[in-house]
């Protein structure tokens, strides 16, 4: 499912997996480009129903310019401690003046209750990151 993106995802980190309500999480992206700058829009879906939706300026996330090759964008989040447990859906659409979409992505993730899950980083490997923003 990949688009044609000036951004070219390799793949998402994401530690603790699963993510565990009320701790900290991250979103670790792997990507090529060169870039000068632009925004990160991340919505959040549940059971296909969008629950939140933030924007973050790319330049924040990562070090600009961001020069040909390998960057990483990696974003930080507390979940509430009522965040009900459950899988999720993830979109990321990165964006910056004149170009609409320099990519956009999607994955899963799962969000647990306390520690009694294993709390291990699990490297999804790029198969599993959707390229294209349909959901």
């Amino acid at each position: 499912n990949k688009g044609n993106y000036v951004v070219k995802v390799d793949g998402v980190d994401i530690s603790p997996n699963p993510v565990i309500s009320g701790k900290p999480a991250t979103f670790t992206i792997s990507a090529s480009t060169a870039i000068t700058g632009g925004k990160a829009v991340i919505e959040v879906y549940f059971f296909g129903f969008h629950i939140h939706q933030e924007t973050h300026d790319l330049c924040e996330e990562t070090s600009c310019p961001i020069t040909v090759g390998n960057f990483v964008l990696s974003h930080n989040q507390v979940l509430p401690g009522f965040t009900p447990p459950g899988f999720y859906k993830l979109k990321m659409t990165l964006s910056g003046a004149g170009i609409k979409q320099f990519s956009c992505i999607s994955f899963d993730f799962k969000i647990s209750f306390g520690a009694s899950e294993s709390s291990v980083s699990d490297s999804r490997s790029a198969h599993q990151v959707y390229m294209k923003c349909g959901m």
